[in-house]
């Protein structure tokens, strides 16, 4: 396994955002052009319409304050089995380690308690709703939260309500109580010739809310492996205060060595935020062999933790200070142009 440097952690409850404080809007940054020649003249529109918080509607939330400075988080890259539970039961002894190595924060894989695959996610699938005898890997994870008074973000698992199945992640905190449940946005459709055809869509149903999370570890954006690669949502996530971004996932042997560490720094770099995320370990024995390489990225896209493909527990340090430092280093949220562009957060916009 591969260490590397430190990393930081922070808080919110689940957005919808159940509270949704008013801030001041970030003063805009006004610039004028200098005159280059005689044929051009400083332009008032320079100096009036660069307004970087336009360039998010509704305006950025600034990152609150976080709960804590410096902590540890655990990322169990996990093997996964067809014995459902085998894998809770291991998933129970994998969190009991990195607790006890001192993880506040532990990450679990996309799709933990099942195999990867169509058929599978039917015959796995729990009722999370209808609570503890109907969904006992949510279960575990609410019972282990509670008693070692750890936040877990629950990997994700596939989640049957309504007569649809979904591909779900379940956030804990410290008193064993659920913080939020997000539901993966973007499915894996996907079709390379001689490489890896998966279609998510034929079995799962699509989520419909971008889930960000007040946590005592500080304030968290999800997303689901496929999530990673959309941009838009970790902006979004950014837009709403978010020190860290958490994306349980399950990258193949095609994409994975191209893009999942790149899609992780990149998402990191544009926000300038912690990125965690969690694979299953690889087992080229099954239908879905998974890359692994969980992984924990910094604030200016450098690689602070992670592993090879076997099974292993990684354990590293969030330090949140940092984040100011980078943004104040690099002010790119400074720098937006409001008057070219614009993120549209239609679910804060609607709510309002």
């Amino acid at each position: 396994m591969r260490a590397f440097a430190s990393s930081s952690l922070i808080n919110l409850k689940s957005f919808t955002l159940h509270h949704t404080p008013t801030f001041k809007n970030p003063r805009s940054l006004s610039l004028s052009l200098p005159s280059l020649s005689p044929f051009i003249s400083p332009s008032p529109i320079m100096a009036a319409s660069f307004n970087s918080e336009r360039a998010r509607a509704p305006p950025a939330i600034p990152m609150p304050p976080p709960p804590l400075t410096k902590f540890k988080i655990g990322l169990c890259q996990l093997s996964v089995t067809p014995d459902k539970d085998r894998n809770i039961a291991h998933a129970r002894t994998a969190i009991q380690d990195a607790a006890s190595k001192g993880a506040q924060l532990v990450l679990l894989p996309e799709i933990w308690n099942s195999p990867y695959s169509n058929d599978s996610f039917p015959v796995y699938a729990e009722d999370i709703d209808a609570g503890a005898g109907a969904s006992p890997s949510t279960a575990m994870l609410s019972e282990l939260s509670r008693l070692l008074k750890i936040t877990i973000v629950g990997g994700s698992i596939p989640e049957r309500s309504g007569g649809r199945l979904y591909n779900t992640c379940c956030v804990f905190g410290t008193d064993g109580k659920l913080l939020a449940k997000h539901r993966k946005i973007h499915l894996f459709d996907i079709d390379i010739p001689g490489k890896i055809t998966f279609v998510e869509s034929k079995t799962l149903t699509a989520g419909e809310t971008p889930t960000i999370v007040d946590t005592e570890v500080g304030r968290i954006g999800i997303g689901i492996c496929y999530d990673i690669r959309f941009p838009e949502l970790a902006m979004i996530y950014a837009a709403r205060g978010a020190h860290l971004l958490c994306y349980p996932g399950a990258f193949n042997m095609t994409t994975g060595p191209l893009h999942w560490e790149l899609l992780q720094r990149s998402r990191a770099t544009d926000n300038q935020l912690y990125v965690a995320t969690c694979s299953p370990a690889r087992d080229t024995g099954s239908g879905y062999v998974a890359w692994g390489h969980s992984t924990l990225v910094g604030p200016f896209g450098e690689v602070l933790a992670t592993t090879e493909h076997e099974e292993a527990i990684i354990i590293a340090e969030i330090d949140y200070s940092i984040l100011e430092q980078r943004r104040t280093n690099l002010p790119v949220t400074k720098q937006r142009r409001g008057d070219l562009y614009q993120l549209v957060d239609f679910q804060r916009l609607n709510s309002q």
